[in-house]
């Protein structure tokens, strides 16, 4: 058996460690780049052609790897063997929990969707109700998945996570049963829980499928019912010392009737610009608009600010006024992250960035240039009211191919 000595941190890894970086690498070439054959693996990790050999044949052992096909049928000779990820191998799940409702999306080791459920909550003063109809949410999606188990779940809530326990820090006002939601679904399927900020992981989708691919730093914030933001630097999801990083909604801002406090963000950047603001803003400008919006992070899915928007965007001079005071509202927040961050990309999500589109973020970068010095792209979100339940579960499947694969 032929194996390759690998150099790690200056000493020369052992036979057993170069074979788990090679099965590392070749797991996550198949991951990203589709079926290869052995001989394209060659090409791509540079190994012998023994090597190769060796460790597609551990890897079809263990069941992550298998045979999808042939390549070669246009010339002589036998066909190669094309290997891929097994995708069934595994599944995981995201979950989507809002103050009225849970949605629950199950996808295999390569992030198709193979279920989604969703199910209204009714307000209810014994927590065990609401947390007893989210699990068998998630079971009845395993099971229509053909997912024998789950290998993580990952879970958007409203709210801080404490970044040293992993646990919902405070409810504040949000349902006790949200709280309770992630031991309950880690004793009953079995599998480890990753509970994450909802506007985090909107982030998490705009970054690996949205408007925010080509930036590894950038900033999202979310306007709607509620007010946050997202930070990525450098790739990395920042979440602050109490999970609290992206609190925009209590930031002290003009314009607003007075200012936040430690038990409120009226009088902050929220006051300014939530879909409460938003609707009380059209309503000066003679503008009139129905609810029945998309739901998403940070709104109970009124739909309100969403549908003024959409009213401005077809009403003539008193919309475009309408639109430039707005913008130059959501400016002061960008402005500001701008000078402590520095970000160079901002996202606007929740209803009011989604219906707002390009034109709005056209607007809010022009205030912003005036407000200050740092070049920042304004991009409209792209992944919309399922951002969140999409990011829960690219969490989860980054968590259970790094456990199978090895991180990269």
């Amino acid at each position: 058996m032929t194996s390759t000595s690998v150099s790690v941190a200056g000493r020369t890894a052992s036979p057993s460690t170069a074979r788990a970086i090679n099965d590392r690498l070749a797991l996550h070439l198949l991951k990203d780049e589709g079926p290869l054959t052995a001989g394209q693996l060659k090409s791509l990790t540079g190994l012998s052609r023994p090597t190769i050999a060796d460790l597609v044949e551990r890897l079809r052992q263990t069941g992550l790897v298998a045979v999808v096909g042939e390549a070669g049928a246009e010339r002589r000779g036998p066909n190669a063997r094309v290997y891929g990820i097994v995708a069934d191998s595994a599944h995981v799940a995201g979950v989507d929990v809002r103050t009225d409702s849970v949605a629950v999306c199950v996808a295999d080791l390569l992030g198709r969707t193979k279920a989604e459920e969703s199910l209204p909550v009714a307000p209810d003063g014994d927590p065990a109700h609401p947390v007893a109809a989210a699990v068998a949410l998630v079971e009845r999606a395993v099971e229509r998945a053909g997912a024998v188990r789950l290998h993580h779940i990952g879970i958007g809530v409203p709210g801080l996570i404490d970044p040293a326990t992993g646990e919902l820090n405070s409810t504040g006002g949000l349902p006790s049963w949200h709280r309770e939601l992630a031991t309950a679904l880690h004793r009953d399927l079995a599998a480890p829980v990753l509970l994450e900020n909802e506007v985090n992981l909107a982030a998490v989708a705009e970054q690996r499928m949205g408007t925010a691919r080509d930036r590894d730093t950038f900033v999202l914030l979310w306007l709607g019912h509620g007010i946050g933001a997202a930070v990525v630097l450098d790739r990395v999801l920042r979440r602050g010392a109490s999970g609290g990083t992206g609190e925009i909604g209590f930031l002290p801002v003009p314009g607003t009737s007075g200012l936040p406090s430690a038990t409120g963000c009226d009088g902050g950047f929220h006051s300014l610009v939530s879909s409460g603001a938003v609707c009380e803003l059209a309503q000066e400008h003679g503008l009139e608009a129905s609810a029945g919006g998309e739901r998403g992070a940070g709104t109970e899915g009124s739909g309100a600010a969403e549908a003024a928007i959409r009213a401005a965007l077809d009403a003539g001079e008193r919309g475009e006024a309408f639109l430039d005071t707005l913008a130059a509202r959501i400016a002061l927040g960008v402005a500001a992250i701008c000078a402590v961050l520095d970000p160079g990309c901002a996202v606007l999500g929740g209803e009011v960035g989604r219906a707002g589109g390009d034109g709005l973020a056209r607007r809010v970068e022009d205030h912003v240039a005036r407000l200050s010095p740092l070049r920042t792209r304004v991009r409209a979100g792209v992944v919309g009211g399922g951002g969140v339940l999409r990011g829960a579960v690219l969490t989860a499947l980054d968590a259970a191919q790094n456990e199978l694969f090895g991180a990269p």
